[in-house]
């Protein structure tokens, strides 16, 4: 598992209130199911390049998948949001380096990515949420 996932991981298993605001519209947990959401669905695409499927990558405008990101795990536990974020993981480390696996779609309208553009794209994404979320909880590590 990536460090920065880890470290994403550990933030939300110490038990704070993650129903406070961090953005705008979004609290922590928010961010939880926004992550876990793009996560699973970085897992299924290339779970079904892995498989030689067609992927299904997800389609519309960023800031409505973004808002559909959220209000599709709205109602799931933080404890349920960790496991599905944990098993995206592990899909996505099953098939990560299969040689027959190219270019991997990251969102309809959107260029697909190497392997190593779309393992940086996710690793900042998750980098940016973490650092607003040590910053808004004063966890910011040295």
């Amino acid at each position: 598992m990536s460090r920065e996932l880890q470290s994403f991981i550990e933030f939300f298993e110490q038990g704070f209130d993650y129903d406070i605001m961090v953005y705008e519209f979004w609290n922590a947990k928010d961010i939880l199911g926004h992550i876990t959401f793009w996560h699973e669905s970085f897992a299924r695409n290339i779970s079904d390049l892995g498989k030689g499927v067609k992927p299904k990558p997800l389609k519309g405008k960023l800031s409505d998948v973004n808002n559909l990101s959220v209000e599709t795990t709205k109602t799931e536990s933080v404890s349920s949001l960790i496991e599905r974020l944990k098993s995206a993981q592990k899909t996505i480390e099953e098939f990560i380096y299969i040689d027959t696996i190219g270019l991997i779609p990251y969102k309809k309208g959107s260029r697909d990515y190497s392997r190593e553009e779309h393992l940086e794209v996710v690793s900042n994404h998750i980098h940016k949420h973490l650092n607003d979320l040590n910053r808004k909880y004063g966890t910011t590590k040295k």
